[in-house]
């Protein structure tokens, strides 16, 4: 009865993984012969992992990654320019943290997206949070958010995410407004937070991309995206013609 008690008021104080851990080692004789101290340790672990699962699993729930990725399923068997000390480098987030951007270029089907997700997860099993988003629907409904005043609101949730990944960039032609929007996001990151895009057009294109009679936006933007970035310059046949279950 004391031990219900016990699992209750852990329960009541929002300590449901120390409640479960005690429950394990009240049925566990091998917890039995353990001191204080050894049983007390296990609980403090159990809350921790406890903790930071659910925050995992809140992080990539916000997320919404397109691909069920990790940067252990990495296939470096194909060539396509992938360089080992380069994805060690981003796996540890510290570029993240420094708040640099990543630029992920390449044909179709080399990966592109497939690597972004796979940086995202791990940004997000280190507590970092992320945000997928595909360029030309994140743009349409920045565009939506203009009618009904909301545009400051989702603008300031996209600020402030600590990685930013807009996947497809170049797919679509881009009016003025959604020019201007895509320069209000990248100013609004500039300097603090991480923005990772894919893209199959060269960084050497995007200027005129981005400029469509306006080259004053185009460099606006492109200062901010490409000055002392990273690069991910992929190449070789589509991944997907391969049928691997690892890109």
């Amino acid at each position: 009865m004391l031990s219900q008690q016990t699992m209750n008021k852990l329960s009541e104080m929002n300590l449901n993984g120390m409640s479960k851990g005690y429950e394990e080692q009240l049925s566990s004789s091998a917890c039995q012969g353990l001191a204080f101290e050894e049983r007390f340790g296990m609980l403090v672990d159990q809350e921790q992992t406890y903790r930071e699962n659910k925050r995992l699993v809140r992080l990539l729930k916000s997320a919404k990654l397109k691909a069920n990725a990790c940067m252990e399923d990495i296939d470096y068997g194909h060539i396509r320019g992938l360089d080992k000390a380069q994805i060690a480098s981003l796996n540890s987030t510290d570029w993240i943290k420094r708040g640099f951007n990543l630029l992920i270029t390449g044909p179709t089907g080399c990966g592109k997206t497939w690597i972004a997700c796979a940086l995202g997860n791990q940004a997000c099993r280190q507590g970092l949070s992320v945000s997928f988003q595909r360029l030309t629907l994140m743009l349409e409904e920045l565009y939506l958010a203009h009618a009904d005043g909301s545009f400051r609101k989702r603008l300031m949730q996209l600020a402030k995410v600590d990685l930013l990944i807009l996947d497809d960039f170049g797919i679509a032609t881009l009016t003025p407004q959604s020019r201007s929007d895509l320069l209000e996001v990248i100013d609004s990151r500039s300097g603090g937070k991480s923005t990772a895009i894919t893209s199959q057009l060269p960084v050497d294109l995007w200027h005129d991309y981005l400029q469509g009679g306006n080259p004053t936006v185009a460099d606006a933007i492109l200062d901010r995206l490409v000055s002392g970035t990273l690069r991910i310059q992929l190449k070789g046949e589509s991944m997907r013609k391969l049928r691997s279950p690892k890109i």
